[in-house]
């Protein structure tokens, strides 16, 4: 059954419903989310400190018409740099660079609420959206690991709860910056010598639990108001968050059942804050390996598993369940004592993602470490254009996503491959859009330019659309359940 909405796409002069397309995403992670994708031949092997990759990476997706590229980030080294590429370049000055070769496409840059200001984040997203025209989004996380915290003079990761604390209240500070001018601030009346109307202009005083800041930002409101809010975390804090602040949720799910009660539960949970559950888009990930046939496709994939060093695999799947590395066998299943989500402090979902999949499917510690090495617990699957394509429009079909985050295995072959062969067979569906029909990120998600909470002050008849825009909300959050 096609999915519609009439917020979301409107409807045809003859009252027909639209129907909603897709959103895709391109997560692009150094030469590829694999594990050993670095070491196939056509891999560009110091890819990921170079600008020339990207900025080709950021064109193949432009020309796919995709919503956005995604850059991750995290304050630390991860892994052993000895064994496989580790640099990371910073993700909002990489895609000032990529603004600079791409005309639409979205560009959205993780950053840390745990290990940076409100002021000068907020800052840096601002000129992002300034630089690429109203192109930016933030995927906001909150850092977990002691070796993230050591790098910022603490001992430990703060606790998971208090994290979340934080990160809403930077939220808040960051909107009240972003909303520190007023959109009509700057008029450069050179003859009057008027460049911006004090009055359009205001310190935002905040004082609360983790921070204090004066303002104002010192950049004016950007294209998009504010960079498109995205979040990625799926534990009861992460959802919780997600609903109130996200509009867009980056997400693991191994199984339809498991996308389609994330997709319920988060869209709910938007509608108790007040939104409308189609204001927050769920792109769960998916590492599609293509080939010609299903064979060559399963090859590939297997290929790339034969390429893991499973020694050293081990020891960073141990360190992620919080076990010694000496209690897993590559040849046998999980051990049975491991410890319970409530132990762990940091990327709680992601660990009871790992467990269910090795207890659901049986896998041996080899062929788990075979599963996460492409995706890090995001669904991988291998098979022909025409295959990725059916299972893409079946999750969307079956509300359990509102469109994907695109992981390659191998950049940037794997990219090619999903925009070339894949993204015209969702065209032909009717699924996905042949031209982009916005400049901004915000328009290609379909979302509107938020208020200034300052000088947007809301007239009587405003808040009584507000009030019926919240109603339509809990009707459609009805219709999700209904699903």
């Amino acid at each position: 059954m096609s999915r519609t909405s009439e917020h979301a796409s409107g409807r045809t002069p003859a009252g027909t419903p639209v129907r909603k397309h897709l959103h895709l995403n391109a997560f692009l992670m150094s030469v590829g989310h694999h594990e050993a994708a670095w070491r196939l031949p056509e891999s560009p092997a110091r890819g990921g400190t170079d600008i020339a990759h990207y900025q080709n990476l950021a064109r193949i997706a432009e020309r796919g018409k995709l919503d956005s590229v995604f850059l991750a980030d995290s304050p630390v080294l991860f892994g052993d740099p000895g064994r496989r590429p580790s640099s990371k370049l910073e993700p909002t000055v990489l895609l000032t660079a990529l603004a600079a070769v791409t005309e639409r496409i979205g560009l959205i840059a993780t950053a840390s609420t745990s290990y940076n200001e409100p002021f000068n984040l907020a800052r840096r997203f601002a000129s992002l959206d300034h630089v690429s025209g109203g192109r930016a989004g933030w995927n906001i996380v909150t850092t977990a690991g002691a070796e993230a915290a050591r790098n910022f003079g603490l001992d430990d990761t703060p606790l998971h709860h208090d994290r979340y604390e934080r990160a809403a209240e930077f939220v808040e500070v960051a909107t009240k910056l972003w909303d520190s001018w007023s959109d009509d601030a700057v008029i450069a009346d050179k003859d009057r010598g008027v460049h911006a109307l004090a009055d359009r202009v205001r310190r935002v005083d905040h004082r609360g639990a983790y921070f204090r800041v004066d303002g104002p930002l010192n950049v004016q409101r950007s294209p998009q108001g504010y960079p498109l809010l995205v979040q990625a975390g799926s534990s009861e804090d992460g959802k919780e968050f997600a609903a109130r602040y996200a509009e867009a949720v980056f997400t693991a799910q191994q199984t339809l059942e498991d996308g389609i009660a994330f997709y319920q539960d988060v869209k709910r949970r938007a509608v108790t804050f007040g939104r409308d559950p189609d204001g927050i888009k769920i792109l769960p990930g998916i590492v599609p390996v293509i080939g010609d046939t299903e064979a060559e496709a399963r090859e590939l994939d297997a290929e790339l598993d034969r390429l893991i060093s499973p020694e050293y695999a081990k020891r960073q799947l141990a360190q992620r369940l919080r076990i010694a590395p000496e209690d897993l066998d590559l040849d046998s299943e999980l051990p049975e004592e491991v410890p319970t989500e409530d132990e762990i402090e940091g990327a709680k979902s992601r660990y009871t993602l790992i467990l269910e999949l090795a207890r659901r499917e049986r896998l041996t510690v080899r062929r788990l470490i075979g599963r996460l090495g492409g995706g890090r617990g995001h669904r991988t699957f291998a098979g022909t254009a025409e295959q990725v394509a059916d299972t893409i429009e079946h999750w969307f079909e079956s509300g359990a996503a509102d469109g994907f985050n695109i992981m390659p295995a191998v950049l940037p072959s794997g990219l090619e491959l999903f925009v070339d062969r894949v993204v015209p067979i969702l065209r032909e569906r009717g699924l996905f859009r042949s031209e982009y029909e916005g400049t901004t990120l915000r328009e290609h998600y379909g979302l509107p330019r938020p208020a200034n909470q300052y000088f947007d002050a809301p007239t009587a008849e405003a808040e009584v659309g507000a009030g019926e825009s919240a109603d339509a909300g809990r009707s459609a959050a009805a219709l999700v359940d209904a699903r």
